[in-house]
């Protein structure tokens, strides 16, 4: 796991997949679900071959909510963080400084010395060494995979291997395990087994690309095998055929349901990332389960689930997704004094990615002995608290047509982090079926809960059969009086003015005779909030993004023909400002902060920014000014009638070249 931007990669690039699914800014299509046993009857080691492997089954797009844990040798220094290792050997360093006053100099106390056994400057035996709590140790795999269950997630597991090089099982391939060396415990098989025993889901995560492509390049030339094993120098053949036998081994052994695998996967050889894909889905053939296998670079999002590490999209997103979070925000493993996170905004996180379209899974940072600090365990019963009492509307459901309304901007790419939400912050999440939509306020409103996305204008509420609380005891409800509608929003009456139970965020369920109707089906006109079409007056041409194009591309204007290069989707952010959001690209209308007339109008990935945002100034006659929050000026179409004239930025007036009708597709 990198603690900071992890250094360039090359990726490999198929129909732009990886990096549509990295600029996850904007709202994208729908994709169909399919089983990974829905794919084909086997696998060869080629990209036309293993990307008809199905990514997301049902079961991962049903748990929503994972846990993984950084556990292992770089937790007993339990300082600094996960890249301990690497760090102190670099001269100078925090984890330098420290290593030399607590234990010596790297040269003489090296990073193995953690693996074996050695003594510290103190006198004290430091080593990776837990104790399983039947031997008298603090260490209880079972109780962790209790409190997994017991905070909602639905698939966990372990840290297999980090950067470190060090195997958390009974590897043939590396030498530098966890039961040749160290505690002598097989630590893998034994998460496996209690994790399974829970019911949930099995997973690993591997992090060994950069094991020998950087990590340790401050560590001096080793002298013998063993330890140009352990350093990552046994050179470009060798490391990519033991990355290649590390992971057959857990595949193998432990019959993973998903394999996560973290970034510098672009720099292992093609064929060996070839033969693991091809290899593990046919073993998933021959166990006739349906398995996961993640990326940040170096797959593609045909075959596999792209992950964002610490982050999310700014919106709506397909393929469907992974991010991988922490419980701390300054470290993934423990360390001395590790802060953390709120159970609110790690719970509000979940709540907006499920939204989104994608699943999260949380690191947490158990104790080098195994013992999982007591601040983490509350964290983790209180998620569990309320996806006990609320899982309804997380669990099994999908994503709507739009994932949320509200002032708070959460996600827009990796290294976002979990951040709390406003009782004006509304997620939307629906039954498979697409008869229920639940709607989540992340806080309490109070008397009145208005949901501004389902105003008259947009959302026919004619077909709504019932509109109920989730009530505090699990499957219970408290019926709503049939909510009222205008043009500012869906008004629901709540019990009262004061919250009747404790709960960090709060679920209206509204169930309809048939399907959910479609945003933009309001009887009122006003601005769809679905796929559409932004029309100049004076030219007749609409609003285009140029499709593929750069970050900081300027916006177009071209003759209607269908294509989704031309269509947008205007995101109401709860404050009278919307942001605009292209079908094919995924990027925002964006001012770039020039104030002067006739500045071209452009596109970036949504950062939440006032030069993002923009106000509907209603001229009558379904004609709009559309105002830029940053600048002042307002979208204009210049008077060009030229197919591809570029869109530009003008002070408002009564121009028609100022005029834009927006139009639902």
């Amino acid at each position: 796991m990198t603690t900071s931007s992890p250094r360039p990669v090359s990726r490999r690039t198929l129909l732009a997949s990886a990096a549509a699914a990295a600029s996850a800014f904007g709202l994208l299509r729908f994709a169909p679900e399919a089983d990974a046993t829905a794919g084909p009857g086997g696998y060869t080691a080629s990209w036309a071959s293993v990307d008809q492997h199905p990514p997301a089954p049902a079961w991962f797009q049903d748990a929503k909510f994972g846990i993984y844990y950084h556990w292992g040798v770089f937790s007993v220094p339990a300082f600094g963080n996960e890249w301990y290792p690497r760090n102190m050997y670099i001269g100078g360093s925090a984890e330098n400084q420290h290593h030399i006053a607590t234990y010596g100099d790297p040269s003489v106390w090296p990073y193995n010395n953690f693996i074996d056994g050695a003594r510290d400057k103190a006198g004290n035996v430091v080593q990776f060494a837990p104790k399983l709590t039947s031997a008298g140790g603090n260490w209880d795999p079972n109780a962790w995979a209790q409190l997994f269950k017991n905070a909602g997630a639905r698939f966990a597991g372990p840290v297999a291997e980090h950067h470190d090089g060090y195997s958390m099982w009974n590897s043939t391939a590396n030498e530098w395990n966890s039961v040749g060396h160290g505690p002598r415990l097989d630590l893998v098989g034994l998460h496996a087994q209690a994790i399974r025993g829970q019911g949930l889901k099995f997973m690993t995560s591997l992090h060994h690309a950069y094991h020998f492509n950087g990590y340790y390049d401050h560590v001096p030339a080793q002298s013998t095998a063993t330890l140009k094993k352990l350093y990552g120098q046994l050179g470009t053949t060798a490391e990519n055929q033991l990355w290649l036998s590390k992971l057959m081994e857990v595949v193998n052994g432990y019959q993973p349901d998903l394999i996560w695998q973290d970034f510098d996967l672009g720099l292992v050889q093609e064929s060996a990332r070839l033969s693991f894909l091809s290899s593990y889905y046919n073993q998933a053939v021959a166990w006739n389960k349906d398995v996961v296998a993640t990326y940040k670079d170096g797959f593609d999002t045909l075959g596999e689930v792209f992950d964002y590490e610490r982050g999310g999209p700014g919106g709506l997103l397909t393929p469907y997704w992974l991010t991988d979070d922490a419980i701390s925000s300054s470290s993934w493993c423990y360390t001395v004094g590790l802060g953390y996170y709120t159970t609110q905004a790690l719970l509000h996180a979940l709540i907006d990615r499920v939204a989104k379209g994608g699943n999260m899974l949380l690191n947490i940072s158990p104790m080098a002995d195994g013992t999982i600090p007591s601040q983490q365990q509350t964290i983790l019963l209180g998620i569990g608290d309320w996806l006990g009492r609320f899982g309804e509307a997380i669990y099994a459901t999908r994503s709507w047509s739009t994932y949320g309304e509200g002032p708070t901007a959460m996600g827009g790419g990796s290294f976002t982090g979990p951040k709390a939400g406003t009782p004006q912050d509304v997620r939307f999440t629906r039954n498979q079926a697409n008869t229920v939509l639940y709607a989540t306020a992340l806080g309490w409103q109070g008397s009145t809960m208005t949901v501004t996305t389902l105003n008259a204008n947009q959302f026919n509420i004619g077909s709504l059969t019932s509109a109920q609380l989730l009530n505090n005891a699990t499957g219970s409800y408290t019926a709503l009086p049939r909510p009222t509608q205008d043009a500012s929003g869906l008004h629901l009456a709540m019990p009262s003015s004061n919250a009747p139970f404790s709960a960090l965020a709060y679920t209206v369920k509204l169930t309809f005779s048939g399907q959910i109707p479609a945003l933009g089906s309001g009887g009122g006109g006003g601005v769809p909030t679905g796929w559409a079409k932004i029309a100049n007056v004076t030219t007749g041409l609409v609003l285009d993004s140029g499709g593929g194009v750069a970050s900081g591309s300027n916006l177009k204007q071209w003759t209607y023909d269908g294509s989704t290069n031309l269509q947008w989707q205007l995101i109401s952010l709860g404050s009278g400002y919307y942001r605009i959001v292209n079908n094919t690209n995924g990027m925002v209308a964006d001012s770039w902060g020039d104030t002067a007339n006739g500045a071209p109008a452009r596109q970036a990935a949504w950062n939440g920014g006032n030069n993002q945002q923009w106000s509907l100034n209603s001229l009558g006659g379904g004609r709009y000014q559309i105002v830029n929050r940053g600048t002042g000026t307002a979208l204009d179409g210049a008077g060009s009638t030229t197919v591809g004239a570029t869109a530009v930025l003008w002070s408002p007036n009564a121009s028609t070249n100022n005029a834009w009708t927006i139009t639902a597709l």
